[in-house]
């Protein structure tokens, strides 16, 4: 089963892949951390110094790699599911799960990590749930491709009957 995380930066995919993976007993892996591995530079250095053109084309290489693994739990970054046909290429190799929690919640958490989110870094606090609430509004046709959406407050519980009810 392959299991693919998208929403919003901030919204937990990293934290569920984690705990989805110990549940189910498959590798849990981090889209951006892998894109990192390749390009030996992090996502905020490939923004600034090849800007994000180059960043989505990285992405969607290191993303359809996957088609080689079978059996894990992918969190994608927060534009994965918005780039090329990667929502389509996503539904038709596993199971997509859009993390939906609110932009307020989202901007609650992403206050302290600002300098390592190029897409966020010159946003003050201030004006920070107002970008996440545009953003959001961008995205959401991508995202409510996914299989199954999950909003504020759900549980481990919740996702795995959702998964198991999946296969």
């Amino acid at each position: 089963m392959n299991i693919f995380l998208v929403g919003l930066m901030g919204s937990g995919k990293s934290f569920w892949a984690k705990k989805l993976s110990t549940s189910l007993n498959i590798p849990a892996f981090d889209l951006d951390i892998e894109i990192e591995k390749l390009e030996g530079k992090t996502v905020a250095a490939i923004f600034e110094t090849k800007g994000e053109d180059y960043f989505r084309l990285a992405e969607n290489k290191v993303l359809k790699n996957f088609s080689q693994k079978n059996n894990f739990v992918l969190a994608t970054g927060g534009g994965t599911a918005c780039f090329y046909d990667n929502m389509e290429w996503m539904n038709k190799n596993g199971i997509t799960i859009w993390m939906d929690d609110s932009p307020e919640v989202i901007a609650g958490r992403l206050k302290k990590e600002k300098a390592h989110r190029p897409l966020i870094a010159s946003i003050s606090d201030e004006h920070l749930t107002d970008f996440l609430v545009e953003m959001r509004e961008k995205r959401k046709p991508f995202y409510a491709q996914s299989t199954y959406r999950f909003t504020n407050n759900f549980t481990e519980k919740d996702i795995l009957t959702a998964i198991t009810a999946h296969e």
